[in-house]
């Protein structure tokens, strides 16, 4: 009977530290929010997640679609650590008071964005006095706006903007609402496939601007230097296993923005997601320069009030590495 109840008890403190040591597996996992949109281009941190890429590299990741018009207030609320968004974005909130630092360039636009005109509409002039459904200031559809409007020697003073988000400015653009629309990949698609409404005047392939990366915090990563590496080292392994099986890849990525696998090959064909390589160079220099550019556009929109002064506080290559 002794022997049995020393059995049972031995059998009970195993179970036991079992649990133990399966709590503290669980509790060595970092916990960070990353907010982000259905973009295209953030689809590979959709797929770190759904894949299980981030568990295996120790990260509790939770990712929140906030518009973008929002991210930064909940960046500043700390409801989320991280954020994904276009690199002016990140030139904007620094400058107006919410810091966050780029780790990781995540992809670049190669025709995913654009602006959407009647057919009429046969340049940037005729679109003095018209009206553009654009998203609103501090956004990438905004800046898209404003950097393309300025390669013609327009501002956005020159046109009439009414605020839609780039989602519902492709759906009521091709329903004849408005006589332009601002919008992005997988939405930008809604106007390719619908010729009757209108065309598209331009995109980033003729006019280039639009590339994103993932930011964080500033006390969140000198809190966690090995979790942002991880977060960094995820992507990349994202785009190992897009090459690797990309039918299976681009059905999970599709799901998330609700396309099939099909469809969401045909969106990601519009931009380029950027691998380590791309990262080292981008962060070499090129960030940096066209920060720079983007900060006067910036200004000259009203988004900003004054240039930022310190550029190299705005982005940490280390990760990269």
């Amino acid at each position: 009977m002794a022997k049995t109840l020393f059995s049972q008890r031995a059998a009970l403190l195993a179970v036991g530290a079992c649990l133990a040591a399966l709590a503290q597996a669980a509790s060595a996992e970092t916990k960070v929010v990353i907010g982000m949109s259905g973009w295209t281009g953030f689809a590979p941190l959709t797929l770190a997640d759904k894949a299980g890429i981030f568990k295996k590299n120790g990260l509790d990741v939770e990712i929140k679609m906030i518009p973008q018009k929002d991210r930064h207030l909940a960046l500043a609320s700390k409801s989320i650590q991280c954020a994904a968004t276009t690199v002016e974005t990140h030139v904007a909130w620094n400058t107006n008071g919410v810091p966050i630092v780029q780790i990781v360039q995540l992809d670049k636009s190669y025709g995913a964005d654009g602006i959407a005109v009647r057919n009429e509409v046969r340049n940037f002039a005729d679109l003095k006095g018209k009206t553009v459904a654009v998203d609103a200031p501090g956004t990438a559809s905004y800046f898209t706006l404003a950097w393309m409007l300025s390669k013609n020697g327009m501002s956005i003073k020159d046109v009439k903007t009414v605020t839609l988000a780039p989602q519902p400015a492709a759906q009521s653009f091709v329903t004849g609402q408005n006589d332009a629309a601002v919008t992005y990949e997988p939405y930008l698609s809604t106007v390719r496939s619908n010729p009757a409404a209108g065309r598209i005047l331009a995109t980033t392939l003729e006019l280039p601007h639009i590339q994103d990366t993932l930011g964080c915090a500033p006390d969140w990563l000198k809190a966690n230097p090995a979790a942002a590496k991880a977060l960094v080292d995820s992507y990349f392994q994202a785009l190992e296993m897009i090459k690797a099986d990309t039918t299976k890849s681009n059905a999970i990525m599709g799901e998330a923005v609700k396309q099939t696998g099909e469809a969401f090959a045909r969106s990601s064909s519009y931009l380029r997601w950027q691998d380590k390589s791309a990262n080292q160079a981008f962060f070499a220099g090129e960030l940096e320069a066209f920060m720079k550019q983007s900060a006067a556009i910036l200004l000259e929109a009203g988004v900003i009030r004054k240039m930022p002064d310190n550029w190299s506080a705005m982005y940490d290559a280390s990760y990269i590495k």
